[in-house]
């Protein structure tokens, strides 16, 4: 498909490198840790990758966001970014299931997913879709200057890529991200489109 298609900047989400908890299963959102070696080697290839995959002469990003989570921040800076902070980019809050994996949720709470359960004292589906809703019109304002770079999370980055194709929250259980993943949103003459999804660098 060419990229006379594309009518505007593309969104380039990129999630943070591994870290401790990341690498064994254990849900993270508020909790501020920082990343493992391969976390940072995760983040300098995910650079790499950035730029091969829009170009090396591509101009600066329009706009560039970041969680302020110190996985994120350090991300951005070990993959050569610049970007601004914005809060609303966390992850999804776990509440009460902070720090625990799904089989140890699971010994209390059959069956649960962030998908399609709740989590006690932490946000709904709903809830991080409104706050993804409000992330992707800020970046629907700059777009016709060009690309937006936004680093962040896991599962808060899928939501991202559930809204940005009108599809609700829970639809973000589709698209796989791993650690220092790249993902990214276009459109097809003006309409929402899925371009690459997880995309990390083989070196």
């Amino acid at each position: 498909m060419s990229d006379s298609e594309q009518t505007h900047g593309r969104i380039y989400l990129l999630r943070h490198g591994e870290t401790a908890w990341s690498a064994t299963g254990r849900h993270t959102s508020y909790t501020d840790i920082t990343l493992t070696e391969r976390g940072r080697q995760l983040a300098t290839s995910a650079g790499r990758l950035l730029t091969e995959v829009r170009g090396p002469d591509s101009p600066p990003f329009a706009l560039a966001l970041t969680s302020p989570r110190r996985r994120a921040t350090d991300t951005a800076k070990l993959a050569q970014l610049s970007p601004t902070i914005d809060e609303q980019l966390v992850e999804w809050n776990y509440g009460a299931y902070e720090g625990l994996t799904t089989p140890e949720i699971r010994r209390s709470d059959p069956g649960w997913t962030v998908w399609t359960h709740s989590s006690p004292g932490g946000e709904s589906a709903e809830q991080v879709a409104e706050r993804a809703d409000t992330v992707l019109e800020r970046c629907r304002a700059v777009l016709s200057k060009g690309d937006v770079a936004l680093i962040g999370h896991g599962h808060f980055s899928r939501v991202l890529t559930a809204r940005w194709l009108n599809l609700p929250a829970t639809a973000g259980v589709g698209f796989k991200l791993d650690a220092g993943g790249l993902t990214v949103l276009g459109d097809e003459r003006g309409a929402p489109r899925l371009d690459h999804v997880n995309l990390v660098d083989p070196r």
